[in-house]
């Protein structure tokens, strides 16, 4: 017999007619009519209602060879979204019956799942046995399902019965599960349950630190810091809310933990230390992350070369060069040997602060460390240079730039084109722009963003002329201007007092780029 043919309507709602746990709900209009090729047409995708479940089922069950359970699996699970939680049940029984389907632990989870969000916990339990008889394991999925349903049914008793049988996977994967799956409360009365267990049964540090952890991703740090305090003070609970708590912004609160953290008898490592010092970092908190080392120091936790390049880079970015020198000096008695990147972070704060002479004396120390300068360091003392006006020294230094090998950047062409047009060096940067086109070997992008950092410059230095004929003369180098090239000159020529060209090359822009400037356009609207 069909199972659409075998369900009828009962005062709207339905029964199973069969031995069905509990008394069930198939709520439908008669399917006698539906038709199966039509709906083995439609497929799983299109399933809208309980009627096109069933007529799919009823031809699915009748296909010989009968299709995989992966496709039972997957109908089952169309029931399930579409709350039809009974009828899954009712299926799953009926493939048990069939002797040509071998359900999977698959499906046992999927009618598990069914009887939980049916209210029937207790009747998902029995499910447990099914698994054994046909040779499956229940996985974290099945426990998490059935111990979500036992807590949402206030059947506390019955849950840690459960979790005293649950000897096939370990009690941290289930909270671990719970976790990711951003059940917090749910992991958190597992941990109750835990905690009222017999001694082998109690929760260790690390399940703590877990639902920690997910409190603080859930910005819910009263909670983390509640289940903190009643929790001895071991090093991952404290790492696990350290970091949390550096997630929330609140500095002052994991800086304190850390220090308490120091009276432990277990330390943390390098990881977890970094992971904390990276993060005030981050925020600017310098002297607080300075701080960090020195309770490393104090207890013997060694900082790489790593920690005290962020240290550096910190200090740099303030403008605090003496204490970032302090940082570099203190490597050496640490047995560190700088690396080119600790260079460079001192080089480039150097530079920019006007220390040009410290950065140069860096620069040449490089070679005698038996390290190689690299494109980084040329960049940050060629950015040095222009900055404090020794252009000459700037060329000369992108001279030896490739003298030895390096490839200048997109960056390093940009700054000595835009240096040299703000230099008044303009046959030079022209030069330049020159080779440049010739060695691009048709990468346009580039072509055109050099000739914009070029008109950009020339503009700026009030030589509109020689923006203008750069512009008019893209046509000829095959490159089509975009619209940072018209926005260029339209300013150029705002500033110049241009203000009827600059409409003219708005217009022109609009054209050709198909886009409308409508800022550029106010702006040319109130000068009139």
């Amino acid at each position: 017999m069909k199972i659409s043919s075998a369900i009828t309507r009962v005062s709207g709602k339905s029964i199973f007619l069969s031995n069905s746990p509990f008394t069930s709900i198939f709520r439908t209009k008669s399917v006698s009519n539906c038709n199966s090729h039509e709906k083995m047409k439609l497929g799983l995708g299109n399933i809208r209602n309980l009627d096109d479940a069933l007529c799919l089922y009823d031809d699915m069950s009748s296909t010989r060879p009968l299709p995989s359970v992966i496709k039972f699996n997957q109908l089952l699970s169309t029931l399930v979204n579409l709350k039809e939680y009974s009828s899954a049940i009712y299926l799953f029984k009926h493939l048990c019956n069939n002797s040509g389907i071998y359900v999977d632990e698959y499906t046992m989870n999927i009618v598990i799942n069914s009887y939980c969000l049916s209210n029937r916990a207790d009747f998902g339990v029995s499910i447990l046995g099914w698994f054994f008889k046909r040779g499956c394991v229940p996985n974290v999925f099945t426990f998490t399902t059935l111990l979500e349903g036992l807590f949402r049914e206030n059947k506390i008793n019955e849950a840690q019965e459960l979790f005293r049988k649950m000897g096939v996977v370990k009690y941290g994967t289930v909270i671990d599960g719970l976790c990711k799956a951003g059940n917090t409360p749910m992991a958190l009365e597992l941990l109750g349950v835990m905690e009222k267990g017999s001694r082998s049964r109690k929760p260790g540090t690390h399940i703590y630190s877990m639902i920690i952890d997910n409190f603080c991703k859930d910005k819910n740090a009263a909670s983390a810091l509640k289940l903190f305090n009643k929790k001895p003070s071991y090093v991952v609970t404290y790492s696990a809310l350290i970091c949390g708590l550096c997630n929330l912004s609140r500095w002052s609160e994991a800086k304190m933990l850390m220090e308490k953290m120091v009276g432990c008898k277990e330390y943390p490592n390098v990881i977890r230390f970094s992971y904390l010092f990276n993060e005030l970092c981050k925020e600017g908190l310098v002297d607080e992350a300075a701080d960090v080392i020195d309770i490393m120091n104090q207890q013997n936790v060694n900082p790489d070369i790593i920690t005290y390049n962020s240290l550096m880079d910190g200090y740099c970015l303030q403008g605090r060069m003496d204490e970032a020198r302090n940082v570099f000096d203190s490597m050496s008695s640490k047995h560190i040997a700088p690396n080119v990147r600790s260079y460079n972070i001192l080089i480039n704060g150097y530079c920019k602060t006007k220390k040009i002479d410290d950065a140069m004396h860096l620069f040449l120390e490089i070679p005698h460390k038996g390290l190689k300068h690299d494109v980084v360091t040329y960049s940050n003392v060629l950015q040095g240079l222009f900055h404090c006006g020794r252009y000459s020294c700037a060329l000369k230094f992108f001279g030896e730039l490739q003298a030895f090998g390096l490839e200048p950047n997109f960056l390093i062409y940009c700054n000595m084109l835009n240096e040299l047009c703000k230099d008044g060096k303009v046959e030079g940067a022209l030069l330049l722009l020159d080779a440049l086109e010739r060695k691009g070997g048709g990468d346009h992008s580039c072509d055109i963003s050099y000739n914009n950092v070029v008109m950009s410059a020339l503009c700026q230095a009030k030589k509109l002329d020689a923006a203008r004929a750069i512009f008019n003369d893209l046509a000829s180098k095959g490159l089509q201007p975009n619209e940072i090239t018209y926005t260029t000159l339209i300013e150029g020529c705002r500033q110049n007092g241009l203000r009827e060209e600059a409409k003219d090359i708005l217009l022109k822009m609009e054209q050709a780029t198909k886009q409308v400037n409508s800022l550029m356009r106010l702006l040319l609207m109130r000068e009139t």
